[in-house]
């Protein structure tokens, strides 16, 4: 049986992701300053929008000595109320204009997210479309979760999102997910199940989330 699957095109991309979040990124208070802005994609991990429309990529950028947790939303048209999460729109030379989210305020990310920790739901396969051709993409991250297996998560309704130091707290109804940037360090996020990523061959890991669901009035 199949699991989530991801399609990535073999396209052009303008302006490219690093410059888009390069750019976000020195905006950001979790963000250390650098002298010269220079990012290294380091690993990513995708999530399966069951409709086909939404991409939904994590990457983990590397600039200076710091390692930071970057998910976004790739989107076909606007996303209601999240003017304030974009970061740009680009031009795909497959799709054509794509916004582009911090995905901390998209809910289709908050529900993949929380499935991923809570449930211990996988990341999506990545299959790279070349023409006719489709090429199963490695993955460059294994994710693990504390949570349960199979366990049911809560549906999302509206979303609030929140920055507290080197956290941002997203707050559903039915559910609240601890999403950490500055990887590798000393974090204390809120209780619950844990999701954990490792990369560079095993050598490298951290955290990268915590998940609680609501408990109800």
């Amino acid at each position: 049986m199949l699991g989530p699957m991801s399609i990535i095109y073999d396209a052009t991309i303008t302006p490219s992701k690093l410059d888009m979040i390069g750019a976000w990124l020195q905006d950001q208070q979790w963000f250390v300053p650098v002298d010269t802005l220079a990012l290294e994609r380091i690993a990513s991990f995708r999530f399966d929008d069951p409709a086909g429309l939404v991409g939904i990529e994590t990457l983990l950028i590397r600039s200076g000595a710091t390692l930071y947790q970057v998910p976004v939303t790739y989107r076909g048209s606007p996303l209601d109320g999240a003017e304030s999460y974009l970061l740009s729109t680009t031009e795909h030379s497959v799709l054509g204009t794509r916004w582009v989210y911090d995905a901390t305020g998209d809910p289709l990310y908050a529900a993949s997210m929380a499935g991923a920790v809570l449930a211990g739901e996988p990341q999506a396969d990545q299959v790279q479309h070349r023409g006719e051709e489709r090429i199963a993409l490695p993955a460059t991250i294994s994710l693990a979760s504390t949570g349960s297996a199979g366990a049911q998560v809560p549906a999302v309704g509206t979303i609030e999102s929140r920055t507290e130091g080197n956290l941002t707290i997203i707050t559903a109804s039915g559910f609240t997910v601890a999403v950490v940037r500055k990887l590798g360090i000393d974090v204390e996020p809120p209780a619950g199940a844990a999701l954990t990523g490792t990369w560079a061959a095993g050598r490298e890991s951290a955290l990268l989330a915590t998940a609680t669901p609501s408990v109800p009035s």
